[in-house]
């Protein structure tokens, strides 16, 4: 079996992304535990990995601003790093071609990576029914070393990320995070509206991005509910990780939240609109309820993505029942 010392981990999509590829980093761990562990993310999921006690190095490609002259710097340090094995989870050309020049005498990745014939070892990437992303991203580490085994994905908030969220957690609480980037993964505002009509007992916290306050604000001028507490933008994303954790619930849309609770084991109960938890990315946590229609849809899924408008017109994949997954108060 190959020992390697110094394995690079490539994730540059986003956060959900780079959230499920903490799993691997405890599968490397278990497996390799001497070995120096070093990842490569975009620029904003670094503090996922900062504060982790598996990884000594964080590389971070800045996408925003001169995006392929940083995307060449990164390429001419990972080769100076040489590393012994690459184990790249990206399956598009940018990452290709950092695995690719690694020089590392390891190199592993999907097939569905355009680069993937500079691959020492290629993987068949494939969607199917069953299959979570955790076990697509394990089978990467089990094609050179196969007493490899799948972990669940973990974060690490630090002790000042939970100081920063104790005081909202006075009382019992669940929190929402109830927007979304893309608008078909994301329920309507009646479905929130109505699930916090549900829970008129508990204090209740919108959790989210500086983009999504305004959406949270009406949400709360609406709302009959005078527990609600609109924290979007207030908390970085390992402090809102860290407020999940200790919550009775959180309810998520199929987004980056919905990993953040996988990410500390925290409960969740994730809706689904277009979108399926047959793709692989559903939620981790022990305790964890899925909700999506009833209605059989031809039309769902639409996408392996969400779209900025229901393809068909009319959204019927959003329709929930709020009421099914109440809170006992």
């Amino acid at each position: 079996m190959i020992d390697p010392q110094k394995i690079l981990i490539i994730q540059t999509a986003f956060i959900g992304d780079a959230i499920l590829a903490t799993a691997l980093v405890e599968d490397v761990h278990r497996q390799f535990p001497n070995a120096s562990l070093t990842v490569l993310v975009r620029e904003g999921n670094e503090v996922f990995f900062q504060p982790h006690p598996f990884v000594a190095a964080v590389l971070v490609w800045r996408k925003k601003k001169d995006k392929y002259r940083n995307l060449i710097r990164l390429i001419f340090d990972v080769r100076k790093s040489r590393f012994d094995a690459v184990i790249n989870l990206h399956r598009f050309a940018a990452s290709g071609w950092v695995t690719a020049f690694s020089g590392a005498p390891v190199r592993v990745g999907f097939d569905k990576n355009p680069l993937s014939f500079w691959y020492t070892h290629k993987v068949k990437h494939a969607m199917d029914k069953g299959i979570h992303e955790v076990q697509r991203n394990a089978q990467l580490l089990m094609a050179f070393a196969p007493s490899a085994c799948v972990n669940k994905p973990r974060i690490y908030p630090t002790p000042a990320h939970k100081e920063r969220v104790e005081q909202f957690r006075k009382d019992a609480y669940i929190t929402m995070s109830p927007n979304s980037v893309w608008m078909t993964k994301t329920a309507p505002a009646s479905f929130w509206l109505s699930l916090i009509e549900k829970h008129s007992h508990w204090q209740i916290y919108l959790l989210g991005a500086p983009s999504d306050r305004a959406y949270c604000d009406q949400l709360v001028a609406e709302a009959n509910h005078n527990r609600v507490v609109n924290l979007c933008g207030q908390l970085e994303l390992m402090e809102s990780a860290a407020l999940m954790q200790h919550a009775a619930m959180n309810f998520t849309n199929d987004s980056a939240p919905m990993h953040l609770c996988s990410a500390v084991n925290a409960p969740v109960t994730a809706v689904y609109c277009s979108t399926v938890p047959a793709f692989g990315f559903g939620p981790l946590s022990d305790h964890s309820v899925i909700l999506e229609t009833k209605e059989s849809l031809a039309c769902r899924p639409c996408g392996i993505h969400g779209h900025k408008a229901c393809p068909k017109g009319h959204f019927k994949c959003g329709i929930l029942d709020a009421e099914a997954v109440r809170i006992l108060s």
